[in-house]
């Protein structure tokens, strides 16, 4: 990796302070697995207040779960003095959200001075093992000295 895209000494308490920041994190009792340079795992819990009408895990919440690990693991590469903001992302749905948990991994693709392209997937667990629920491709920018953002 580019040595201008290597993480920060601080940044895996960077995004753990970002992050417990969230409170839609709280509302869906999400956690952080793992962080490593340019990479996140996130993890909730199957919680029926989070479905659709067919009990399966809202799209809404899939799509705010790989947003969220798309953007931090953009952020462990930023510079301390940058915050994280989406430009835009791709989901595909691609099997019902349905398991006891479920655990969404990001990835940076392609790091930036100023835009971060990065990939998600979310995985469901049951009793039977592991499944691909949904993929995401996210466009993600650093932003520096602007107001009501923290870093």
């Amino acid at each position: 990796m580019d040595s201008q895209f290597k993480p920060s000494a601080g940044y895996k308490e960077k995004v753990i302070e970002s992050f417990n920041r969230q409170g839609m994190m709280k509302t869906i009792n999400a956690s952080i697995i793992a962080i490593r340079p340019g990479e996140i795992e996130l993890a909730f819990p199957y919680q029926s207040n989070l479905t659709q009408q067919h009990g399966f895990i809202h799209a809404g919440i899939v799509s705010t779960m790989l947003d969220t690990a798309c953007g931090y693991a953009a952020f462990s590469l930023m510079p301390e003095n940058a915050a994280v903001l989406t430009i835009e992302f791709k989901v595909n749905l691609l099997s019902p959200a349905k398991g006891e948990r479920f655990q969404a991994v990001g990835k940076v693709k392609k790091p930036g001075k100023n835009i971060t392209v990065t990939e998600g997937e979310l995985f469901s667990y049951t009793e039977g093992g592991q499944k691909l629920v949904a993929t995401m491709i996210a466009t993600i920018m650093s932003v520096y000295d602007r107001d009501g953002i923290e870093y």
